[in-house]
């Protein structure tokens, strides 16, 4: 047996000084050389931990292999009998908190790449030209609608119509995709890529409505006198803010309001899409994770001199994932950790001109295991800015649970169901992903997409004539 290789073989980028001046996609991907080079380092394990590592089951040393032995068509199929959404998995899944934390070669030297690989065979079959379907399943006659274009709602959908049902698609906004289109900027995930991924489920027979806002034009009662079984993935579309003063000036957004103007509506593409959003010279981002390094990160595309991220922990308490963390540095954003706004401050226009932020430390660890950030008495200090962007997290949209009083709802609004089956407290209507669970990451909405479709499944077939 060779050698294996104790590194990951890299992946080729963009130079940071170049990206930050263009919203081209900063990693370039695996060639077909280096993807074999990185599959031989797979061990092949025997009982592999890494298949039980992703949430959605994917026979990870099945397409591995296949890689190795050149056959790229092999393994995009082998990908595609669980997830309908590789190209997007194999970039902005924390592969390095599931099937890579548990591969036993990482034991002892870096694990397989597993996510650049899905990449690189999901990028081979886009060069090839159209996807290959998989053979049309004998038709059930069930009905089952899809409420939200999501990774959880486009899971559901393509696992449900591959099992024979006919199944409706209702989006609000006027594209599918949800956080994918409107939340992960370009530069991370094309947007060429998603539609082409929502292009393949629409093949497989799926219908899809957009601008169709369940809840307001359509109630939950109305769909379940249409169809055998609902299942809800309307994602967490309510931003938190920081309940600071001056939050309400002109120049302080949600990411959400951010991400959706630069992202969905094209902000990044001025003139051509005249969406306004304010290009400050100096914008904070409020937050640690993913989305604050993606607001940051465009902050400095969209022509801000200076891109600074408060953070009230420190950097080793950062929920972003690494790889994001070292792009946003690499690019030039500033850090200042352990502080925390205290205050925004306006002029006499309402417009934002400070933050006044205040110094923490750290103190005993909270219900999330990390230390508890505390303020310093007196530590006050000042900053000029004119953009702010509050990125500490998101509530499930709150449509539908206003809408629909019998359906149990949680503390902080989230519709309750039963993790292991996607049930809610309505028979035949399931949910998943962020409506359920709060803010998460997009392989989790897809794993518990994939849950619950297998139940839906069940509850037509054994419970409607």
């Amino acid at each position: 047996m060779a050698k294996v290789s104790p590194t990951k073989i890299p992946m080729r980028e963009q130079p940071a000084e170049e990206r930050v001046r263009n919203y081209e996609e900063v990693p370039f991907g695996y060639s077909p050389k280096e993807a074999i080079l990185e599959g031989e380092r797979c061990l092949m394990c025997k009982k592999p931990k890494c298949i039980a590592g992703c949430p959605v089951e994917i026979d990870i040393p099945g397409f591995i292999q296949f890689i190795v032995d050149n056959d790229f068509r092999g393994g995009i199929r082998r990908i595609k009998e669980k997830n309908i959404l590789p190209a997007v998995c194999g970039r902005v899944c924390p592969q390095e908190e599931q099937c890579e934390k548990v591969c036993i070669l990482g034991v002892k030297k870096e694990p397989v790449a597993i996510g650049r690989l899905e990449r690189f065979l999901a990028d081979w079959e886009r060069d090839q030209g159209e996807s290959e379907l998989p053979k049309k399943p004998k038709q059930t006659g069930k009905k089952i609608v899809v409420v939200g274009a999501g990774p959880a709602g486009i899971t559901a959908a393509a696992d449900l119509v591959r099992l024979g049902h006919k199944v409706d698609m209702f989006e609000a906004l006027h594209e599918p995709g949800g956080v994918l289109v409107y939340g992960i900027p370009e530069f991370r995930l094309p947007k060429s890529i998603v539609f082409r991924e929502i292009n393949f489920l629409e093949r497989l027979g799926v219908k899809i409505y957009k601008d169709h806002v369940i809840g307001m034009i359509r109630s939950i009662a109305e769909l379940r006198q249409e169809y055998d079984a609902i299942f809800l993935g309307t994602g967490a579309g309510l931003p938190w803010f920081l309940q600071v003063p001056g939050e309400n000036l002109n120049g302080v957004y949600s990411a959400n309001e951010y991400l959706t103007r630069a992202n969905l509506m094209k902000a990044y593409l001025f003139p051509k899409y005249k969406t306004p959003i304010v290009r400050g010279k100096c914008v904070v981002t409020v937050g640690g994770g993913n989305v604050a390094m993606d607001c940051a990160r465009t902050a400095l595309r969209l022509g801000a001199e200076k891109s600074i991220i408060l953070y009230r922990r420190s950097r080793q308490e950062m929920p972003a994932r690494d790889e994001e963390i070292h792009h946003a540095e690499e690019e030039g954003v500033i850090f200042k950790l352990l502080s925390t706004p205290a205050a925004f401050h306006g002029d006499e226009r309402n417009w934002l001109k400070e933050v006044e932020a205040i110094r923490m430390k750290l103190g005993e660890p909270d219900d999330s295991g990390r230390r508890r950030p505390v303020p310093i008495p007196d530590a006050n200090y000042r900053m000029p800015i004119d953009v702010a962007v509050i990125a500490i997290g998101n509530s499930p949209n709150p449509l539908i649970p206003n809408t629909t009083p019998e359906i149990e709802v949680g503390k902080w609004g989230n519709i309750q169901t039963d993790l292991e089956t996607g049930k809610t407290s309505i028979p035949g209507v399931f949910a998943g992903g962020d409506v359920a669970t709060g803010a998460a990451t997009v392989i989790l909405a897809m794993g518990a997409g994939k849950i619950a479709a297998r139940s839906i499944h069940e509850y037509v077939m054994d419970t409607i004539p």
